[in-house]
């Protein structure tokens, strides 16, 4: 049996070269549909989606979420994005920069796709924000939690009628830490430093 393998970024690029295929990606990420669903909303045959497919598919962009009995017996494959896992605290660098470029390659995708929707007369919003800030650790802690607060929240709370959007946040340290800050404790007369 052949071990499966991320994606190299030229597969990605090449999958990504075809704006109907980033069409096509942008459509499923509001919900998994089969390819005669696709073909419907593209308004083309299903016979002339199933390369777009496989190329999303080979390309790791897509995988199938599951096999719909049809009438007559027949089986059609329903496909969705396949989602990105960050990897484990265990992982290489390099598995770190593959999940990387495999991030910063969908949302590349999520920015033309709606940069082409904006251009073709839909009302899109895209906003970037990259800057470096020199934060406290509480400051920084108070940080992480204002901005993933909001995210858990509609995870966990979906608004069926809200605006599909993705969020992308990443927090990097630029420098060394250093070793964690040691309290003072009061231990009676004697005054000694927490561990």
């Amino acid at each position: 049996m052949a071990k499966h393998q991320d994606p190299g970024l030229r597969s990605v690029h090449r999958a990504l070269a075809d704006p109907m295929r980033i069409r096509l990606l942008e459509c499923l990420w509001g919900q998994p549909q089969s390819a005669r669903e696709l073909a419907e909303w593209a308004g083309m045959a299903p016979a002339r989606l199933y390369y777009h497919l496989a190329q999303l598919e080979q390309a790791g962009l897509i995988e199938i979420a599951e096999y719909r009995r049809l009438p007559g017996g027949k089986v059609e494959r329903v496909y969705r994005p396949r989602p990105i896992e960050p990897p484990g605290d265990e992982a290489t660098p390099l598995e770190f920069a593959e999940f990387l470029g495999a991030m910063l390659e969908a949302t590349r995708a999520d920015i033309t796709a709606a940069s082409v929707a904006k251009e073709a007369g839909e009302r899109r919003e895209i906003t970037f924000l990259r800057t470096t800030l020199r934060l406290s650790e509480a400051d920084l802690v108070t940080l992480r939690e204002r901005l993933l607060e909001p995210v858990s929240q509609a995870q966990e709370l979906p608004d069926d009628g809200g605006i599909w959007t993705r969020v992308v946040v990443t927090l990097v340290d630029l420098q060394d830490r250093g070793q964690p800050t040691r309290k003072p404790i009061n231990t009676g007369d004697h005054k000694g430093v927490s561990p």
